[in-house]
C-alpha cells in the first residue's frame, strides 16, 4: 500500500511537472512568435543605429591616424578686396587722363570719379577708377606705363570670414521671416495679427540690413578701386602729411584743436560784437540819465533838530 500509494504520488508530480513545462514552451512559443515580426520590422534600425555609432566610435580614432579634410582656402575661393593708388608724372595731363579712363573701359570697368584742377601753368587730374578683380594687377602695370612714376600703393583685405558670417547669418533671417509669415497667416485676432506683422516687419528690415551688407561686400570683392594721380612737368608733388609718433603727436593735435576753438571763440565774439554796440550802448546812455533824473527829482531827507535839554529849576 505504501509503495502504490509513493508510485501514484510521484507519477502525480510527473504530471503536474510536464504540464507547467508544456506551458512555459507554448507560453515562450507564443511571445517568441509574435516578437519575431517586431524584430524583423526594427531589425534595419538597430542595425542602421548600430553602424552610426560604430562610425562616430570610429571617427576619433580615424581622426587620429589619418589628417582631417582642410577646407578649400584656394586664392580663387577667397573674398579679397584690392586697392590701390598710383601717381603719375606726365608730360600732357588730359592726354594720359583718356588713356587712363580707355584702360579701365578695355579691363571691363567704368570711372568712379574724375577730379581735374588747372591753373598757375600747371594741371593736375585725380581719377578713381572700377576695374574687376583679376584684372587689377594688369591695369596697374599698364596705367605705369603712361608716365614717370613716382608713388604706388596696393592694400588687400580677406573679407572671406566675414561673407560666410553673413551667408549664414542671412540664412537664418530667412528662415525667421518665413516662420513669422506662417504665424502671420494663423493668427486668430487682432492683438496677434498686429504683434506678429510688427514682428514680421522688424525680421525683415534686419534681413535688408543683412543682405545690403553682402552686397557691399560682393561690390568690393568683384571690383578693385585704383586712385590714379596725374601731375604735369610743372606741378608739385603731391606728399602725405607725417606726423611724428608718441608724445610730440598728442602735443601737435592738442595745440591745433586749441587754436581751431580759439579760433572758433573769436569768430563768436565778432560776430556778436556788433550787436554788443549796437544794443548795449543805448541801453546803458538810457540807464545812465534814469538815474541822473532819480537823484535830482527825489528830495532830500530834512534831519530834525535835536531837542534841548531841559533845565533844573
Amino acid at each position: 500500500m505504501h509503495k502504490r500509494g509513493l508510485t501514484a504520488t510521484i507519477l502525480l508530480a510527473g504530471l503536474l511537472l510536464a504540464g507547467c513545462g508544456a506551458g512555459n514552451e507554448s507560453q515562450s512559443d507564443s511571445s517568441g512568435s509574435a516578437a519575431k515580426p517586431a524584430v524583423g520590422e526594427g531589425g534595419r534600425a538597430a542595425d542602421q543605429a548600430g553602424g552610426a555609432a560604430q562610425e562616430q566610435n570610429a571617427a576619433p580614432n580615424e581622426g587620429k591616424d589619418s589628417t582631417a579634410q582642410a577646407p578649400d582656402l584656394r586664392i580663387d575661393q577667397r573674398s579679397i578686396i584690392y586697392t590701390g593708388s598710383i601717381t603719375l608724372r606726365v608730360e600732357d595731363v588730359t592726354s594720359a587722363a583718356a588713356q587712363v579712363t580707355g584702360i579701365a573701359a578695355a579691363s571691363g570697368g567704368f570711372v568712379g570719379g574724375d577730379e581735374r584742377h588747372s591753373g598757375d601753368g600747371t594741371s593736375t587730374a585725380n581719377i578713381t577708377l572700377r576695374v574687376p578683380a583679376d584684372k587689377f594687377t594688369s591695369a596697374v602695370d599698364q596705367i605705369a606705363k603712361l608716365g614717370t612714376e613716382e608713388t604706388r600703393g596696393i592694400n588687400t583685405e580677406d573679407v572671406t570670414e566675414q561673407v560666410v558670417d553673413l551667408d549664414a547669418r542671412i540664412s537664418v533671417q530667412k528662415a525667421r521671416v518665413e516662420s513669422g509669415k506662417r504665424l502671420l497667416a494663423e493668427a486668430k485676432n487682432l492683438d496677434d495679427l498686429v504683434m506678429l506683422e510688427r514682428e514680421v516687419a522688424t525680421r525683415e528690415s534686419d534681413l535688408a540690413a543683412l543682405e545690403g551688407k553682402k552686397r557691399r561686400l560682393s561690390d568690393l570683392t568683384s571690383l578693385s578701386t585704383i586712385t590714379v594721380v596725374l601731375l604735369d612737368p610743372a606741378a608739385a608733388a603731391v606728399e602725405p602729411e607725417e606726423e611724428p609718433p608718441g608724445f610730440l603727436a598728442g602735443l601737435a593735435g592738442g595745440w591745433k584743436a586749441l587754436m581751431v576753438s580759439l579760433g572758433v571763440l573769436l569768430t563768436i565774439l565778432g560776430a556778436l560784437l556788433p550787436w554788443i554796440i549796437a544794443i548795449g550802448v543805448p541801453a546803458w546812455a538810457i540807464m545812465h540819465l534814469l538815474r541822473r533824473y532819480r537823484r535830482r527829482n527825489t528830495p532830500a531827507l530834512v534831519t530834525p533838530p535835536a531837542e534841548a535839554p531841559a533845565s533844573n529849576p
